[in-house]
């Protein structure tokens, strides 16, 4: 169970960082910091891929990037739903073209997923489908096991290379002789004939397997090419990420508690607005100090994020409606369009749903939940599960406080 949690928060960043907490970046911010590390180096790895990278596999990334002859920066860090860059990469390359504002091709690997994505701002040197071919290429040449550098180092290799790159060549058969030549008529020719059928009967099936596999292999999605962080590393990530976690949700528990001391008393729908805040608030504290795993950590953020709603509202006068938090994983941010109609088992729920898990729905896959457990978070038997994080049931500040939080 705890090996469980540990690698589940390696993929948990806070949902809101409030502006006060000092440790915490803005998106804009880790933009920047990325493109003043590329001006002194132009590849930039995370610290989480610090050990399973050596030196020499960047340099070689760092040679064949030079060789192109235009400028190239590479970005390897690790991505999740719940970061910076909500776990985007075309976020990280929008960001981070900003940030630096030069001409080049700026590459983004998430190493713990996938390969690679790519930005060209005004480089002619190279077009749209040498770009595109050169990755599909790479990701052929590279293999599955492959990891990032050895990836992007074949992709700058095959963009150095004049044309577009072809797709990776199949193995084919070939014929070595001509059913006319004259030792087929010879004392014997036939007997040689028929085992010369069967052997290259046997070749060519051998080589109709292996073409399907390859086939089958290069329509499978790029994303299943995967660099799998060494365990070590990810303990680490975890560690640091679930520290930051549970830090940035004490410092937010303690601003909004003084937010909410130093608001004076008020009437009518103020005063209904102020006592919610303060309930959401006490129930948050509560969760966090007794919380035992990473579906409660993340119970205690949904409460804050109510709380801070409820406060603004108190202070505005006005309710902004905001959209609740993704019912599937409240760590996906806040949910897009209309409440999802989603049926199990003739039961039909109405959630609010982040984008990616309505997507996933209408193409009939897995959304990307929150686990618990035993699977998905919600096919265990607590407040969160039988309430979808509030979305659906009794007010969770209340069941908090009947203690239906572990009961």
């Amino acid at each position: 169970m705890k090996g469980l949690l540990t690698c589940l928060a390696a993929l948990v960043l806070l949902v809101a960082v409030p502006a006060e907490a000092s440790a915490a970046q803005t998106p804009a911010e880790r933009a920047r910091e990325i493109a003043t590390a590329l001006t002194k180096d132009p590849l930039y790895i995370d610290a989480a891929y610090a050990s399973a990278l050596p030196e020499k596999l960047r340099a070689d990334v760092r040679t064949k990037a030079k060789a192109l002859g235009y400028p190239v920066y590479t970005i390897i860090l690790p991505l999740t739903p719940s970061d910076e860059f909500q776990g985007q990469e075309s976020t990280v390359l929008t960001l981070v073209m900003d940030a630096l504002r030069k001409p080049g091709l700026y590459v983004v690997v998430d190493g713990g997923d996938s390969f690679p994505w790519y930005e060209a701002r005004d480089v002619p040197q190279v077009s749209e489908d040498k770009l595109q071919a050169a990755r599909e290429r790479a990701l052929d040449d590279a293999g599955y096991d492959a990891g990032p550098t050895e990836v992007l180092a074949r992709m700058y290799e095959l963009l150095a290379a004049p044309g577009i790159p072809s797709t990776t060549p199949r193995p084919t058969s070939s014929g070595s002789g001509s059913s006319d030549s004259p030792d087929s008529s010879e004392s014997g020719g036939h007997g040689w004939v028929v085992a010369l059928s069967i052997v290259g009967g046997f070749v060519i099936l051998i080589l109709l397997g292996l073409v399907i596999g390859l086939r089958r292999r290069s329509s499978a999605p790029r994303r299943e090419k995967a660099f799998r962080i060494p365990p070590h590393v990810a303990a680490t990530v975890a560690a640091e990420r679930r520290r930051r976690l549970e830090r940035d949700t004490t410092a937010e528990l303690t601003t909004l508690g003084t937010k909410l001391a130093a608001l004076p008393t008020t009437e009518g729908p103020g005063l209904r607005h102020q006592q919610a805040a303060l309930d959401d608030h006490a129930a948050a504290g509560k969760v966090l100090d007794s919380s035992t795993s990473l579906v409660d950590l993340v119970g205690a953020m949904v409460l804050l994020d109510k709380a801070r709603r409820e406060y603004d509202v108190a202070v505005t006068g006005r309710a902004d409606a905001l959209p609740d938090l993704c019912a599937f994983n409240p760590l996906h941010g806040r949910s897009a369009g209309k409440p999802t109609q989603v049926e199990a088992d003739g039961t039909t729920l109405t959630l609010p749903l982040c984008a990616d898990c309505r997507r996933a729905l209408k193409r009939g896959t897995a959304p990307a939940s929150l686990a618990g457990d035993d699977g998905p978070y919600w096919y265990d038997d607590t407040l969160w599960a039988r309430t979808f994080y509030g979305t659906t049931g009794d007010d969770l500040a209340e069941a908090v406080s009947r203690g239906e939080l572990h009961r």
